[in-house]
């Protein structure tokens, strides 16, 4: 698997989460973030689309919803420049 880096959380102070990561292979989107944890949310969610064990709910905050854009756009049209992972 070749990851690639679409973008970081814009608010980041050290490269920390949110990211998201694009699979070269499989044209994946890879999101990395905060587990959510409510469990309301959790049981809303679970009653409308069953969440196996293996899968988690993660959170982005909304100034990721540019970079989650972005990462479409690039995955549809392999537009900007990303940058590899290690």
């Amino acid at each position: 698997m070749a990851l690639v880096l679409i973008a970081l959380d814009p608010d980041t102070d050290g490269g920390d989460c949110p990211a998201v990561f694009l699979d070269t292979d499989t044209g994946d989107l890879v999101v990395q973030g905060v587990d959510e944890e409510d469990p309301l949310l959790l049981s809303q969610i679970d009653g409308t689309s069953r969440i196996k064990p293996e899968e988690s709910i993660v959170r982005l905050p909304s100034r990721m919803r540019a970079v989650l854009l972005r990462a479409l756009l690039e995955v549809e049209g392999g537009g900007a420049q990303t940058i590899p992972t290690q």
